[in-house]
């Protein structure tokens, strides 16, 4: 049975439902054109970063920064998620620069020398667009006095509420999820300042699909768009379309990272 895991936005019972009903739909697109044996649940307990090399990987949602990185021709690029919330534009998205509400912080040249929250040294909106804001400022050299990484968006949210942070970078997506399905936990925060945008987190396939494969889960996609009945779930996924893109368009974020990359380190 092939493995389907669609779990980077998975983060609330709302969004939870939403992608289930979301994969329902696309089980039974895919069973009608003839695939068999589809799972008839994703996926929750392999690792959503451990799927994606999976040689029985149907479908799965990769960040861009490692598919950039490490996954780009070992994987096959399906199709980018269209969003509407704030901060998205077509298939690109952007982080939000977060402080304390009632920190003496208002711009990127304050946070010189301070402490700095990453989800993931490899995360693309809470790392890679976080370097690439503060390059400008940085001169080649350190900027942030320290780095201390959480393991997730939420993590270092709670970080810099809590204090022991006093900045982080949070995607637009994940930040419109919270505001809406848990405002609260934003209640102690505020944005400074956008990052610069890139490519947004891309569907994927296993390296060995066939070109038929990829067209029928493009398909698939597309369908989910356009079908009446699912028009709920796309708006509680906030999401109105797919884009396909090629490798190369992830490609800037390498040069994204290079350049940025001295700016980020403790």
């Amino acid at each position: 049975m092939p493995l389907v895991s669609i779990a980077m936005y998975v983060t609330s019972e709302p969004l939870a439902d939403a992608t289930a009903e979301l994969w329902s739909f696309l089980r039974h697109y895919l069973s009608n054109a003839g695939l068999k044996d589809l799972p008839e649940k994703l996926d929750q307990t392999v690792p959503y970063d451990e799927a994606w090399l999976r040689p029985d990987l149907l479908l799965s949602q990769a960040c861009g920064y490692p598919f950039a990185k490490s996954l780009r021709g070992r994987v096959r690029l399906v199709a980018t998620p269209i969003y509407d919330h704030p901060g998205c534009e077509g298939p690109l998205m952007r982080s939000f620069i977060i402080v304390a509400k009632d920190s003496a912080l208002h711009s990127l040249e304050d946070l010189r020398g301070t402490t700095a929250a990453i989800n993931s040294p490899d995360s693309n909106s809470g790392s890679n667009f976080f370097r690439a804001a503060v390059a400008p400022l940085a001169g080649g050299g350190r900027f942030f006095g320290r780095i201390i990484e959480t393991g997730s968006h939420r993590g270092s949210i709670a970080a810099v509420v809590e204090g022991r942070a006093d900045s982080a970078a949070i995607d637009c997506v994940t930040f419109a999820n919270i505001r809406r399905f848990d405002p609260d936990y934003i209640k102690a925060i505020r944005i400074i300042v956008e990052t610069p945008k890139g490519p947004g987190l891309p569907f994927i396939t296993s390296g060995d699909a066939s070109d038929d494969r990829v067209l029928l889960l493009r398909n698939a996609l597309s369908a989910a768009i356009k079908e009446p009945s699912l028009s709920a779930m796309r708006a509680t996924l906030g999401l109105v379309d797919f884009s396909v893109l090629l490798g190369a368009d992830y490609q800037p974020l390498l040069s994204l990272a290079g350049d940025a990359l001295p700016q980020l380190r403790a």
